[in-house]
């Protein structure tokens, strides 16, 4: 089936007429509804907030596997300038930092290429999953939720989505006419830690049928300071500066709307731990081969003024369209269509010595098209489909991967049935992918997963649910054709051109308490991979490694929830997490697995002042692979405190201060490629103000 065929076919259900709509529906979840939820959202995540990215709508309180909803003002409040930073320290979630200016998110142990990152439930096309110092190109600042999901419904977003999905949702495309006609946010933010500034601002305006929203961001932040037993006062190469602008627009009716926004993106963040002192490294084999490494050994001014003479940096350009559309009651016997097209135009170059030493180039499109059945009985359900072609290709001194373009196309349906207290889930997709590069090489894959589910809903205050998955990822053109050195990550980098799909086999138990003073989400979760594919490292001379794309027989075992008592005005909560990932037959340890993680958290609201504090300890990571050192441990001690008043019917102000590593502890992060070169950020206050209306 052609991409022009997809459009077609994918459009003619929710073409334009269908806004005059009136008559009187039932459908999964009304939009407002939804994002009323979501800007209402207190202080810790509403498990009856709707999670978008479930296809049939379900609440987080009801789906399979547990969803961490960020929202609301803890959003507001824990937001940083990259995805990875955001969301680390929610239960189940790590994140592999690179500095200041990149860092992607860790789920049970896995991230890029097994994580997908989504923008409203579209694909985000960037090279993050290439490598660690590249960006996830979003910017958290302009979220108004964030949806973390496992399972039957990360399944249906394809193998990136083996192991989570991130659905980020932005109000870039209005979906609804605000009240009065306009409505609005400003924030301004200033870091103590990195020298932070940042401004924030939208404003939606409308009326009648139509929509309008203009939104940015402009950051700019200096190499973030450590404690003094790392031996520099600042990491060189951490300042982080970023501009985003977005307009779009919606016409918007009864039944739902169809809109279109445009989003540009211009950052230039540096890359710490780089270093030339192995330009010279080859691989013999299995061994590598290095020449000599003399090397003036000069103290250098780490304080950034945007001059880096010795720091290699990224200048980032992303520019994105999106379209997207929503109805509800489309055509007899059908619920609700959902459509999503992106187009996006992503290149970076690393520069050195004020040269472009290598450029990064994806240009690619998607769409996605999903229809829910009305009712059949007690079975609801929905399908669709999933195309899309991207355009990736790395120019310079450290191309180590070809030119190529990736085609996929996909077909995914899920089901529930509800069985009184039981309600059973079935999701399956069939993908099929194809990788053409320059090198006259050419690799077909068809992955297949399906999974099943049964929640078992107790006495009303209690469920328990139990998934059953058989999940199939294809490899990607950096799996199968790398060869070249890269610096950043200190690594040569070799494929496998041979391998092919590694197939997840997991069993996920969740034991929730949604109702009363005291609640708790509890998941345990075992998966076996066949031919699980990681960078295997083979030889290592000083910082540098030979690393071989492989495919082994691997487990992840792991546990994480969160338990909340309320006592009056305020919340206790105790959580953690740990995974435990190995290859199989006594082979050793996976790489850059996260420790495990206890901790505690208290928060509460005294009228127009609220507050929390939070600690939790990070064990020491022994259990290393090859060629890898231990991590020890840390104590992180947080808190916030905020104070809002209204202003008028529809506005009111917020100060907060938000406060990180108190204690000014040296941590280090075991999943990071660069831990020793990149420790986390030390003592920092984020001061900020923020006025909606």
């Amino acid at each position: 089936m052609t991409f022009r065929a997809l459009l077609l076919s994918a459009a003619v259900p929710v073409s334009v007429p269908q806004i005059a709509m009136a008559e009187e529906t039932v459908p999964l979840v009304k939009r407002e509804e939804r994002s009323a939820a979501y800007l209402q959202a207190g202080t810790r995540a509403d498990p009856e907030i709707v999670v978008s990215a479930n296809v049939l709508g379900l609440r987080a309180d009801e789906t399979a596997t547990p969803v961490v909803t960020l929202t609301g003002d803890e959003l507001v409040r824990r937001r940083q300038a990259t995805l990875g930073d955001t969301l680390a320290g929610q239960p189940g979630i790590n994140f592999d930092n690179f500095g200041g200016g990149a860092s992607r998110p860790v789920i049970r142990g896995q991230t890029a290429p097994r994580v997908q990152a989504l923008s409203d439930g579209s694909s985000i096309h960037d090279a993050s999953a290439i490598s660690p110092d590249h960006a996830v190109t979003t910017e958290p600042l302009l979220l108004r939720g964030i949806e973390v999901l496992r399972g039957p419904a990360a399944l249906l977003y394809g193998g990136s989505a083996i192991g989570g999905a991130i659905n980020l949702l932005d109000e870039k495309v209005p979906t609804s006419i605000p009240d009065g006609g306009i409505a609005g946010t400003v924030e301004g933010r200033i870091g103590t830690a990195d020298d932070e500034r940042s401004l924030v601002g939208g404003i939606t305006i409308g009326g009648q049928g139509l929509a309008l929203r203009v939104e940015g961001v402009h950051r700019s932040s200096n190499d973030y300071r450590v404690p003094k037993g790392f031996g520099e006062r600042h990491v060189d190469g951490s300042y982080n500066d970023t501009s985003t602008f977005t307009v779009g627009g919606s016409w918007v009716g009864s039944g739902g709307y169809l809109g279109v926004a445009y989003t540009r993106q211009r950052s230039e963040y540096g890359l710490p731990g780089h270093s030339h002192d192995y330009e010279g490294c080859h691989p013999h084999g299995s061994s590598l081969h290095c020449g000599s490494h003399a090397h003036d050994d000069e103290d250098h001014d780490h304080d950034h003024e945007h001059e880096h003479e010795e720091v290699p940096f990224v200048k980032l350009r992303s520019e994105r369209f999106d379209i997207r559309s929503e109805y509800e009651d489309p055509l007899p016997g059908f619920e609700k269509v959902r459509f999503r097209l992106s187009f996006t135009d992503y290149e970076h170059d690393e520069i050195e010595h004020d040269e472009v030493a290598t450029t990064f180039s994806n240009k690619a499109h998607e769409l996605r098209f999903e229809l829910a059945h009305k009712p059949i009985g007690p079975l609801r359900g929905a399908f669709g489909v999933q195309h899309s072609e991207s355009k990736f290709s790395a120019l310079g001194e450290e191309a180590f991967l070809p030119e190529s373009e990736t085609r996929s196309t996909a077909l995914f349906l899920m089901e529930t049935l509800d069985a009184g207290p039981i309600r059973f889930e079935l999701a399956a997709r069939q993908e099929w992918q194809k990788i053409e590069t320059t090198r006259n090489r050419e690799v077909s894959h068809k992955p297949f997963s399906i999974s099943g589910a049964a929640v078992w809903d107790i006495g009303g205050d209690y469920s328990l649910a139990l998934s059953l998955a058989r999940s199939q990822r294809a490899p990607n053109v950096q799996e199968l054709y790398a060869r070249g050195i890269h610096l950043a990550t200190n690594t040569y980098e070799v494929g496998t051109a041979t391998l092919g799909k590694e197939t997840g086999k997991s069993i996920d138990l969740t034991f929730r308490k949604t109702k009363g003073a005291t609640t708790f989400t509890i998941g345990a979760y075992h998966q076996a991979f066949d031919d699980y594919i990681f960078a295997n490292t083979l030889d290592q001379f000083e910082d540098f490694r030979l690393i071989r794309y492989t495919a082994a027989d691997a487990t992840f075992t792991g546990i994480d929830g969160e338990v909340r008592h309320e006592f009056g005005a305020i919340g206790a909560s105790l959580f953690g997490d740990y995974v435990r990932a190995k290859l199989k037959g006594n082979l050793g340890d996976l790489p850059r697995i996260p420790a495990g993680r206890l901790g505690a958290r208290a928060d509460g609201r005294w009228g127009p002042l609220s507050a929390d504090v939070e600690f939790y300890h990070v064990f020491e990571q022994d259990r290393i692979a090859a060629f890898e050192t231990r991590t020890p441990g840390y104590d992180m001690l947080n808190a916030t405190l905020a104070y809002k008043v209204e202003l008028g019917p529809k506005a009111d102000a917020e100060l907060f201060v938000r406060a990180t590593n108190l204690t000014n502890e040296l941590a280090y992060n075991h999943a990071s490629f660069i831990k020793n070169a990149s420790p986390l950020r030390g003592r920092n206050f984020v001061f900020g103000l923020r006025t909606s209306f």
